[in-house]
């Protein structure tokens, strides 16, 4: 039990030394907390029921996955029958019922036709199915019908792609800590902690932000364009800001460039303009050389720029564009500007998510939880602190101790995870302060227990620590289960629960066991007592 070496006792202290190192930030005003080293701003960040903030339920319609899933589909089809020299003509493409069919004009190609195009089916995750069964039906119709593990499988790889999206854009946004998760198969909670206006928050992910450049279709008939038609591979798009007072446009359907392009894209002002709010991108190479290279053939001539399906404005091309750059200007406000840069930053939504539910926790509401949970802590803190000195005397004195390190120490391994305290959370903590001394109770019961069996004070303290440490092993470890998978199943407030729960089990068996053990041993050292009173 004496045995204690010297290194220990020095890891033991520097890990105590460390967690609270890292706590003290937590309690720091913010501009003292801006001057520490970078390794020294860890902080417990509050979540949305503490410090107030914006909440979105956010919905995607799998009919539009569907849906895209088709258009992309039919694209294929028609690129890989016209691919090489055998080429395989076919009839329209039909899209009626969800399902493509379209008939090849030469019977003794359908077979042929088929073998192109099953390659472009793949598996549907780990279903064993395809996303598409091909049939032929008639002996000259082929028919592709989406399978449902498919359209699952498109769904869930949309949402995946979409809560990656919002995570960039709102981090963009300059908002430590925000939650985004998925809900369901289709939908996705965005909580925002400090954001009281969500506004900003809904036009910002409101945006597919799918950014396309097509040239305007200058042989259409105003006339007819004004009634939604189009000349043969063109289409009608609105355009609400169109000079003629027409609010819709003809453009051609083949896109010149896209906005997965894109590399940058910033809010900046048209200084030629009147200084009014621009969104200056930038292409990646190919995309630059394929902008150079489209606008050189088309001097003169006007294009649409277009957002969602929207065209934001169609200016003309005046000069080749090179360099890879360009400017996008649509009637912006410089916040209308930045959020559309942020949005083609961050990259296109897969799918057009819709609000669905919409809160806003106020500050004063999260003030208030606080002040709670901290009257609770201490007042859970002060009883357990009184009920082991009364209970155990000196060595209650040292579990005591080790309940106050224990507090920040949770604090501090919180802090130095980046993690996020939340109502629940202060449950958590509550509830591992008052069972933070289950492991002495143990100990100690354990060491009353040897001392009536007439063994000596060291032998009672050592076979306490050592017996008990089993049990309290044990206990922790269903504990830690539990939590864990609270933590991996759960989401928001019960995983807030998880987190604090699981380090508070980590941390209290290391003071209530290692470190307790370590201020026992050099006590009894120092004195080396014949009786003990616990």
């Amino acid at each position: 039990m004496l045995d204690f070496p010297r290194w220990k006792i020095w890891l033991i202290s520097l890990t105590i030394l460390l967690g609270l190192a890292f706590a003290i930030p937590t309690f720091l005003p913010e501009r003292v907390f801006n001057q520490l080293p970078r390794a020294m701003q860890t902080r417990v960040n509050l979540g949305l029921d503490l410090s107030g903030g914006s909440h979105l339920l956010l919905e995607a319609s799998t009919a539009d996955i569907a849906k895209m899933r088709l258009v992309n589909m039919e694209e294929q089809v028609r690129t890989e029958l016209r691919r090489g020299d055998s080429k395989i003509p076919i009839g329209d493409i039909s899209s009626q019922n969800g399902k493509l069919s379209f008939m090849v004009r030469n019977a003794a190609q359908v077979d042929a036709a088929v073998e192109r195009i099953r390659p472009l089916t793949q598996g549907a995750g780990m279903t064993g199915q395809r996303d598409f069964n091909v049939e032929v039906v008639d002996s000259s119709t082929i028919v592709l019908t989406p399978t449902e593990a498919g359209i699952d499988n498109a769904v869930n790889q949309a949402m995946d792609v979409a809560k990656e999206v919002i995570d960039r854009r709102i981090n963009e946004l300059g908002t430590r800590e925000p939650t985004i998760i998925r809900q369901g198969t289709n939908r996705i909670v965005v909580q925002v902690p400090g954001l009281q206006d969500p506004g900003a928050l809904k036009n910002l992910l409101g945006q597919t932000a799918k950014l396309e450049f097509k040239l305007v279709d200058t042989t259409a008939d105003p006339t007819e364009v004004a009634q939604g038609r189009a000349p043969v591979g063109s289409e009608i798009l609105p355009y609400p800001g169109n000079p003629s007072g027409i609010p819709v446009i003809a453009v051609k359907r083949q896109v010149m460039v896209s906005g997965d392009e894109l590399t940058d894209a910033t809010q900046g002002f048209d200084t030629q303009n009147g200084n009014q709010a621009v969104v200056n991108i930038r292409f990646n190479g190919a995309g630059g050389r394929k902008f150079g290279r489209v606008t050189t053939e088309n001097v003169n001539r006007p294009f649409a720029i277009i957002l969602d399906g929207k065209v934001l404005s169609a200016p003309n091309i005046n000069e080749p564009i090179l360099g890879g750059s360009a400017q996008i200007s649509g009637n912006f406000t410089v916040e209308s500007a930045n959020q559309l840069g942020i949005a083609l930053r961050s990259g296109k939504l897969p799918v057009a998510l819709k609000v669905i539910e919409e809160r806003t926790v106020g500050p004063q509401l999260g003030a208030d939880s606080i002040r709670a949970g901290i009257i609770a802590s201490c007042i859970a803190a002060l009883g357990v602190i009184l009920f082991m000195l009364v209970s155990y005397g000196r060595f209650g004195m040292y579990a005591n101790i080790a309940v106050v390190i224990n507090i920040f120490v949770i604090l501090g391994v919180m802090g130095l995870l980046n993690a996020t305290l939340t109502l629940p959370g202060i449950a958590g903590f509550v509830l591992t302060i008052g069972t933070a001394v289950d492991a002495n109770v143990l100990i100690y019961e354990r060491i009353r227990e040897e001392r009536r069996r007439g063994r000596s004070v060291m032998q009672s303290v050592e076979f306490g620590y050592k017996e008990a440490s089993r049990t309290i092993f044990e206990a922790n470890v269903t504990h830690a289960i539990a939590g864990g998978i609270m933590l991996v199943l759960g989401s928001g407030p019960v995983k807030g629960f998880a987190i604090v729960l699981l380090i508070g089990i980590a941390t209290s068996v290391f003071t209530a066991v290692t470190f307790t053990r370590m201020i026992v041993v050099n006590w009894l050292r120092r004195t080396r007592p014949t009786e003990i009173t616990i």
